[in-house]
Formats: C-alpha cells, structure tokens, sequence
C-alpha cells in the first residue's frame, strides 16, 4: 500500500481526470487499480493528492518528450533507465525497459544495463551516457572530466544540458517512488536482522575472537 492516501476519479482535480481517462478509462483507479503496463495505478492517485505537484510532473512528462527536444531519445532512455537501475527503484527501471524498446534500444542494450561498464553493446556515447548518468545519481552530481569530455565530443550544450536535466528528473522520481512505496516500490525493506536458529543468539564474531 501506498504510504499516502490515494484520490478517487470523483475527486480528482481536472487534469487528474483527464490523465485517469486515458489510463484507466471509466474505472476509478483507487477502487479498480491497474493500468495497461501492468502497475498498479497509484504513482497518479497519490500524485493528485497534491494538484499543483500532479500538474508540475505531468509537465515535465511533456517536457522530455516534446518534439522540442534536441537529446536522442535513445541517449535520454539510457539515462532515464540507468538512473532507475542505480537507484534502485523497480518502478522507474521496469517502466523505462519499456520505454527503451519503444525507441529502438536492442534487447542487449537492455539487458546490458546493470552490467554497463563490462558490455559491449554500446557505443563510445552511450557508454558516456551511462557513465554520466552514475556520476549523477551515484556520485551526487560529481562527473570526471573524462566522462563530460566525451559528452562534449558527441553533443552540443543544450542536448547536455536536456540530458542533465532529465536523468536527474527520473533519479528525483525514483527516490519518491521508493519513499512513498508507489507502485513496483511497494517492497518491505531487504536490509533486516536474520534470526538465528532457536536457542542460538550468540554473536558469531565473538564466537571466532577467542583468545588463548
């Protein structure tokens, strides 16, 4: 379950039911959840809790996909994928697989993500791209200047800067996604204490730290 409340089709706010239209059609997406990428639905429920923030993130959706764009959409999904992989969010990674093959990424590309630095399906950019995207997410924005010189080898200021700009919009999604446990990130946390067998508590290191 979401840690937010979610907003039914009758109290959406305008555009919030526009958007509710197109993906769920007459359904109330918080009664009858789904949508026809398999998701649940609930990054847009929870979303319209708050208009103005709904409203602010479907722009940026029109935004990187505006034929406006001067970035590859190819270079912009290795970014937008990698950026969920890295961050480790189920949900932008998942959805961003999609997205990748709807722009011509091979299933390779795809597939090669997680192990990027050791792939050879990628060419001198992309491996950039990718390079770039963890300096991003990964490195908290700090990228060598290797990595940036070949960005401007291949790519003029605004396509860096629209790359910039997008990678680091879907690492800002991904931390909410997580946090909010929207959709594929509706997970209990991995990171907890395995019980040991019953009767046996003891801490193993101080079992081996004998001392003669």
């Amino acid at each position: 379950m979401p840690r937010l409340r979610e907003v039914g089709k009758d109290d959406a706010h305008p555009l919030a039911q526009t958007i509710y239209k197109v993906l769920f059609g007459e359904r109330d997406p918080v009664k009858e959840p789904g949508t026809a990428t398999g998701t649940p639905g609930n990054w847009w429920t929870v979303f319209a809790v708050v208009p103005d923030v709904f409203d602010h993130a479907v722009a940026g959706f029109q935004f990187y996909r505006s034929p406006n764009r001067k970035i590859s959409p190819k270079l912009r999904e290795l970014g937008q994928i990698r950026a969920g992989w890295a961050r480790g969010s189920q949900f932008v990674f998942s959805q961003h697989c999609k997205a990748s093959r709807d722009v011509g990424l091979s299933e390779e590309q795809i597939q090669a993500i997680p192990h990027w630095q050791v792939a050879d399906c990628y060419s001198e950019i992309e491996r950039a791209v990718l390079a770039y995207t963890d300096g991003l997410v990964l490195s908290g924005g700090r990228v060598p200047d290797g990595v940036f010189a070949v960005l401007k080898k291949h790519l003029s200021d605004e396509e860096i800067l629209e790359l910039t700009y997008t990678t680091a919009l879907y690492d800002f999604h991904a931390v909410i996604a997580k946090a909010l446990r929207l959709e594929y990130d509706d997970v209990d946390e991995r990171i907890v204490e395995i019980a040991a067998p019953a009767g046996n508590a003891a801490d193993v290191m101080n079992m081996v730290d004998t001392k003669e």
